[in-house]
């Protein structure tokens, strides 16, 4: 199993990091202030920041050779580092630049390197390749010199909104430089005397000057804020450059509040905060093209055909990826397995998930039918058939993971009738006796048996959650959707309210077709004790409105108040008597 959310903790085991600055090079010019740059950021981390002394490497000048600084990288590869623990790799020195055949190559310059001998350098990639040796769940490169041939994958988007213990889980390897190929370094003329402009601004960012709401500092927050400053600094010519090589999770760097959250098991007591950033170019990745494409098609309506073969495409290869050779519903369960297969659904899925929730966002009545197609087409294959139980019944996860993407969409957009034309798209299925359903009934069914078979409290940190399934999809989804909709810090109340009105409709559907009462219970069930809860917001703004209620106007629970109110009241006694405190 690959995926770091399911072994890490909230938290850090230990902090550790290896400082290096050097001034006088045995073959190089020197330089002024590199020694008092990394002097001072290892000052700031063991006094300011509570990094170990012991777990501090530090090299400076004649120490800094080429197989001290490998060697002393490779030591984070040594068993004692644990898989929660963050590392911090300051260098402060020459870079280097070559040009290959496949474009520019990086160096760092160490004390015996000889620029006739490029074997004597330490390339870029070579550390960064090196990292994937090293099990510390979070890296933070920083570099103050100059050098070419960095290669990042992605940033985080201006804007968008994170949660804080969900990024400390993730995976994450993160990368500052002072400048680019063809920039010189401003050793001096920072904001502090005696250092240079990126590590002068660098400095202040770590003692505060890049923190957020309640002193929150990340290195998303700090490589945007020395972005900002020395790009700007009236002594640099220099444009750091910064992102992701890797991951996309957070090394934070300071967090006070996650001392305030505890660990209680049957809630999910977090903060969403959001990290500035700042606007650099990089190359987008495959889903951000897919999503771009997918809103442009939506807003040229003459391109409806070329958007139905385009999520047509998406949908087919879903379809592959999902079938049983890559997901058999056969052999024996384990934990393990059932966390990669998590893992594995999603990573399948969200693009297709993504392209539904913009449909069900931007919808225009000429793609009606293509967001229904998206709901029967990826159902199609869900058939009842022999093989083990929890396997078969996981082969859902998909789809519901589609569904809250699509309904909250909606939901933000206030687009009732693109979530009614999602809820009660006709599925069908011979698990049901070959009679069509209710997408919604089919996907409420689902959770009951993961319910049931206590399948999402399989998920670590999970075992004690009231809600499990609902807590996991509340954080797993908040990204792709603050950065396809930028939800921001809306997403809780949006996420709620999805979750009431589809545990209503379900109610609803079940109460006239058999007499009795059941609806999926989510976040909002454990928050019921409290005076302001979801779901007596819905009912009682349903209550007010009348009729003319969003989801009444569409259609959905047969368009009558009266009607809706009998079994949403019933339902809300129901979720009164499970007594969750």
């Amino acid at each position: 199993m690959s995926d770091f959310r399911f072994l890490t903790k909230s938290q850090y085991s230990n902090s550790r990091a290896l400082i290096i600055g050097i001034n006088e090079y045995q073959n190089m010019p020197p330089l002024a202030y590199a020694v008092n740059d990394a002097q001072e950021v290892r000052n700031v981390l063991i006094k300011e920041l509570a990094f170990p002394e012991e777990g501090v490497l530090y090299l400076t000048d004649q120490d800094a050779t080429r197989e001290n600084i490998l060697r002393s990288f490779l030591n984070f590869a040594a068993d004692d580092v644990d898989i929660d623990d963050r590392i911090f790799v300051f260098f402060a020195g020459h870079g280097y630049t070559r040009q290959g055949n496949r474009g520019e190559v990086g160096y760092l310059v160490p004390y015996n390197a000889d620029e006739r001998d490029v074997s004597t350098f330490i390339r870029w990639d070579e550390l960064t390749r090196n990292s994937e040796l090293i099990r510390a769940k979070h890296m933070l490169f920083i570099m103050d010199a100059c050098y070419g041939g960095l290669a990042v994958t992605r940033n985080l988007q201006p804007g968008s909104a994170r949660f804080l213990k969900d990024m400390i889980r993730r995976y994450s390897r993160q990368v500052l430089t002072a400048g680019k190929a063809d920039e010189v370094v401003a050793d001096a003329g920072g904001p502090l005397p005696n250092h240079s402009v990126f590590t002068g601004h660098l400095i202040e960012g770590l003692r505060g000057e890049a923190a957020i709401d309640q002193g929150v500092i990340t290195a998303n927050g700090l490589m945007a804020y020395v972005y900002k400053k020395v790009a700007t600094d009236t002594n640099s010519n220099q444009t750091p450059h910064y992102g992701y090589f890797d991951g996309d999770g957070d090394f934070i760097i300071t967090a006070p509040q996650l001392e305030n959250f505890g660990e209680e098991d049957n809630k999910d007591l977090d903060s969403l905060i959001i990290p500035p950033a700042f606007e650099e170019e990089y190359t987008p990745d495959t889903f951000e093209v897919k999503v771009s494409k997918v809103k442009k098609l939506l807003a040229d309506e003459s391109a409806t055909i070329e958007l139905h073969d385009y999520i047509v495409n998406e949908v087919r290869q879903f379809l592959s990826a999902t079938s049983d050779d890559n997901f058999a519903v056969q052999g024996s369960f384990s934990k393990d397995e059932f966390l990669d297969r998590l893992s594995r659904y999603e990573v399948v899925v969200k693009d297709l998930a993504a392209i539904t929730a913009c449909m069900a966002y931007w919808e225009r009545p000429a793609h009606r039918q293509i967001l229904q197609k998206i709901i029967m087409r990826t159902t199609d294959r869900i058939e009842s058939q022999g093989g083990l139980v929890f396997w078969l019944a996981l082969r859902w996860y998909p789809l519901i993971f589609q569904l809250y993407c699509a309904g909250i969409a909606a939901i933000e957009a206030q687009r009732y009738d693109s979530l009614a034309r999602i809820f009660y798209c006709r599925v069908g299925s011979s698990q049901y006796g070959n009679q069509d359903i209710f997408f919604v009934e089919a996907a409420a069914n689902a959770i009951e048996e993961f319910a049931s078979g206590n399948l999402f409290k399989q998920i670590p940190g999970h075992e004690e959650r009231l809600v499990p399934l609902s807590d996991y999809l509340y954080k797993t989804l908040q990204p792709l959707l603050d950065d396809i909709l930028f939800v921001g810090k809306n997403y809780e109340s949006l996420f709620d309210e999805f979750e009431v009105i589809f545990a209503l409709a379900t109610a609803y559907i079940r109460f006239q077709k058999r007499g009795g009462l059941w609806g999926p219970t989510g976040r909002f069930g454990w928050k019921q004790r409290y005076q302001d809860n979801p779901l007596t917001r819905v009912i009682e703004r349903a209550k007010v409105e009348g009729d003319n209620w969003g989801p009444l106007r569409q259609g959905m629970f047969g368009g009558n108040s009266a009607q809706f109110l009998e079994v949403a009241n019933q339902y809300q006694d129901q979720i009164a008597g499970l007594g969750w405190r």
